[in-house]
């Protein structure tokens, strides 16, 4: 009999968890079956919006039919002309000509300036300085002997002066007949005669000769 009570008891306590578990499920059913209607209604009135469409276009009315227009019967369309097809021509055989090569440009340089002008000339011929003054010393150096005899005459002289304007040298070239006369022309050139002495063109002091006449003349 003891054994049968904890058999019982035992049954009770296994039914009861059995009890309390389909409880539990039920409730967890309940309570999730209730999450989800509530989820989809939010989501219905979310997602549901009331689309209004725009109204059909009016539909144009067809145009008018066409009037009686008399058939009229196509232009008559004439034949094409007949198209001669000529032969085509030989080919024309063409021989290429080189050209002869050009001419060398002949090329003329402009010519060249002229030449500037030379600086003017500064070359010039000796001339006597104070020439009344030792013409009248010659002419009174009269020979004394020339003098005595009262021999007259001209002498023709040719005198190279140098570059001091002095004269170098004497040479008669036309005689008086007189030797003394000769003589004291070319002695008193070379002595008493001064000159302005001859110029190259740069202007320098050259060398030159001079030619006059003595007259000797008793008073």
């Amino acid at each position: 009999m003891a054994y049968a009570d904890q058999q019982m008891s035992g049954n009770r306590i296994v039914a009861i968890i059995i009890v309390a578990l389909i409880h539990v499920a039920l409730g967890y059913a309940l309570i999730t079956g209730l999450a989800y209607n509530a989820v989809q209604q939010v989501v219905e009135r979310v997602t549901t919006i009331d689309i209004e469409e725009p109204p059909p276009p009016e539909e144009e009315p067809p145009p008018p039919p066409p009037e009686n227009v008399p058939d009229t019967p196509p232009p008559p369309v004439a034949p094409p002309p007949p198209i001669n097809i000529a032969p085509a021509p030989p080919p024309i055989r063409t021989q290429t000509t080189i050209p002869p090569p050009a001419p060398p440009r002949l090329v003329i340089p402009p010519p060249a300036p002229p030449a500037p002008p030379p600086p003017p000339s500064k070359a010039r011929s000796a001339t006597p300085k104070g020439q009344n003054g030792w013409a009248r010393r010659i002419q009174s150096n009269y020979p004394r002997r020339a003098e005595r005899e009262g021999t007259e005459g001209s002498v023709g002289v040719t005198v190279q002066i140098g570059a001091n304007g002095r004269v170098s040298s004497c040479s008669v070239t036309r005689s008086s007949g007189s030797s003394d006369l000769d003589s004291a022309a070319c002695d008193g050139m070379t002595r008493y005669a001064r000159f302005n002495p001859a110029q190259d063109a740069a202007g320098n002091a050259i060398s030159d000769t001079w030619s006059t006449t003595i007259v000797y003349q008793l008073n």
